[in-house]
């Protein structure tokens, strides 16, 4: 850090295994990628080209080399597997991964219906080549999974290879944890973690009040995704108890 403050809570250090900061970028160019990097690279885990714009995406191939020269592992969003998918080209979708040098790949089923078998199925075969992120929950606001099967889904799909566990919200942050005002399940939320382990899951916490939620609850070391860009130094300051939002949540005043 650029100078010394006492009572700053300890952070994971890169490359982490909790503690995650996992940034969406939905169509930086080049040059803004390269910007975003020099701003906020040292504080970025994992970056996820969101949904199915790396199919529209103009110098592809540059943008990912970009990441990677960053120790910034790079990785599809899980719509556009079940793209591939619901077309029955998963094979061509390991060619892809495996052209553009992807090694982290994201498995979901939040847009189409995949039987639950099958789903593991894909994420045993893409472990094999990777390590995967397996997203948990609905993009449809409708459709409520209750907590006991969210435990259950999640504990297969990590049985099944998955490095992690997402918890899906979309980028907006309305739909699965969240109601759709942005409020937290809690309830859900606090049943989920008594069976599975916090190191395990990604929260997709685009909002503020979401990150905050998580902070408190899990501490520091919270794995968080579907961060913007500009969001990710806020987001770490926050982390450290240097946000007025958690300014006193690490502090010793004894």
């Amino acid at each position: 850090m650029n100078f010394n403050l006492t009572q700053i809570p300890e952070r994971t250090k890169k490359p982490r295994t909790h503690g995650l900061t996992m940034v969406m970028d939905k169509g930086l160019s080049l040059e803004e990628a390269r910007n975003f990097l020099s701003a906020a690279g040292p504080h970025i885990d994992i970056l996820k080209l969101g949904f199915g714009t790396a199919y529209v995406t103009p110098n592809l191939r540059a943008k990912i080399e970009l990441y990677q020269s960053a120790n910034i592992p790079v990785y599809f969003g899980g719509t556009l597997f079940e793209a591939f998918a619901i077309r029955n080209q998963f094979e061509e979708y390991i060619n892809v991964v495996k052209d553009y040098g992807i090694s982290y790949m994201e498995v979901s089923d939040g847009s189409i219906t995949i039987p639950h078998a099958e789903k593991c199925g894909y994420i045993e075969k893409l472990a094999k080549i990777g390590l995967v992120l397996s997203e948990v929950g609905s993009k449809d606001a409708e459709h409520i999974i209750p907590p006991y099967k969210w435990i259950e889904l999640m504990s297969a799909e990590l049985s099944a290879g998955a490095t992690y566990v997402i918890a899906e919200a979309r980028e907006s942050g309305n739909v699965g944890i969240y109601r759709g005002s942005g409020e937290v399940r809690e309830g859900l939320v606090q049943e989920i973690l008594t069976q599975i382990p916090a190191e395990k899951i990604i929260w997709e916490a685009p909002q503020k009040a979401q990150q905050l939620y998580f902070l408190e609850l899990v501490g520091c070391n919270a794995n968080l995704g579907n961060l913007a860009p500009n969001e990710v130094i806020s987001l770490e300051a926050m982390r450290i108890g240097l946000r007025g939002d958690t300014f006193n949540l690490f502090l010793d005043r004894e």
